[in-house]
């Protein structure tokens, strides 16, 4: 079986290509490799799968100096000439999109980097999964499609019409594009609402991240909408675990959409993907503290625009069809997180 996995420089795919290279499956990652946040990072996950920065050339793909099933390829995905070339030369049997533009906030910065990555990248992935058989997408949508739904928790069957950021609608574009494909090609698509991921290697831009590099660095924590929020925080672990069930057992046909309306032949679904328990965000900060064993000096500031109050997954649809249920509580997450961060950054 031969898998492309895309963003691999990034905290999800790193992760599953370090499970999946225990398998007999040959993988190729796929990453641009760009400078949202701090590329050393990415350059240290790739080393961790065998990948040297030195090495690194773009639209070549380069062999993993520890595993022999695994390659990497750094490539934009918006190229559409070489995206192309890449499915024809390869010919993938599944495909596990999780390479996007994210960030919430940056969205408001720079928002065409997300149409650019996250819109005609992604049509640039159907496309190949289209024209050279692919069996299974599996490919990441995001929490933020919710918005400002009151009603919780967060189903797939509730309407997301509404975003309230440039990054959620991008991801219910994705939802639907997929979704097209999938009825026009028959191409087997699971779609997997991802809610607040955190661990070790986790992206700095996360306010988890954030949270502890200001404590160990003795600096005031941002804190928006006076700490008011609550986040369904889920441990990576937890998250690799249900991708992989997903990718091992691809979709057939569905009978309705996710908001139980109008029937549908295509092999397609929808699902959350997440600890199906929120926290308060400042129960959060008191285990980060905890395990720090530092208190945090605290900078309090009014709501952010594009970001929401609360997140709550209702995995029951995943848990029934796949059988999953994280297990990672907050406290174990967060004190693995921390011993990876003071031994990443030497502190």
């Amino acid at each position: 079986m031969k898998i492309l996995i895309t963003g691999t420089a990034g905290f999800i795919g790193f992760h599953l290509v370090q499970k999946l290279i225990e398998r007999s499956d040959d993988i190729i990652g796929l990453d641009n490799i760009n400078d949202y946040y701090d590329v050393k990072l990415k350059f240290g996950r790739l080393l961790e799968t065998g990948i040297s920065e030195n090495r690194i050339k773009y639209n070549k793909i380069l062999k993993s100096e520890k595993y022999n099933n695994y390659q990497f390829i750094k490539l934009n995905l918006e190229d559409k000439k070489n995206i192309d070339a890449l499915f024809k030369n390869e010919k993938f049997d599944k495909i596990c999109h999780l390479a996007a533009q994210a960030g919430v906030r940056y969205s408001l910065i720079n928002p065409q980097a997300y149409i650019d990555s996250n819109v005609q990248g992604f049509i640039n992935i159907l496309e190949g999964a289209r024209h050279y058989g692919i069996k299974h997408l599996v490919y990441a949508s995001s929490s933020s499609v919710y918005g400002m739904n009151e009603k919780q928790p967060f189903s797939t069957s509730d309407n997301v019409d509404h975003p309230v950021s440039l990054y959620a609608a991008t991801k219910k574009a994705n939802e639907l594009m997929a979704h097209t494909y999938s009825h026009l090609y028959g191409i087997p698509a699971v779609g997997l609402r991802f809610f607040t991921v955190y661990g070790p290697w986790g992206r700095p831009d996360m306010a988890y991240f954030l949270f502890t590099r200001s404590i160990m660095e003795n600096k005031a924590l941002d804190i928006f909408n006076n700490g008011n929020l609550e986040r369904d925080f889920t441990y990576i672990d937890d998250i690799i675990e249900g991708l992989i069930h997903v990718i091992n057992n691809p979709v057939t046909m569905n009978n309705r959409l996710p908001d139980g309306s109008s029937p549908t032949k295509a092999p397609y679904r929808l699902y959350n993907i997440g600890n199906n328990t929120p926290v308060k965000l400042m129960d959060f900060i008191e285990t980060i503290e905890k395990h720090l064993g530092k208190t945090a000096k605290k900078n309090y500031l009014p709501m952010q625009p594009g970001d929401v109050l609360s997140t709550y997954a209702d995995t029951s649809d995943l848990e029934k069809d796949y059988g999953f249920r994280p297990r990672t509580s907050i406290d174990q997450g967060i004190k693995k997180f921390v011993d990876w961060y003071k031994k990443f950054y030497h502190v």
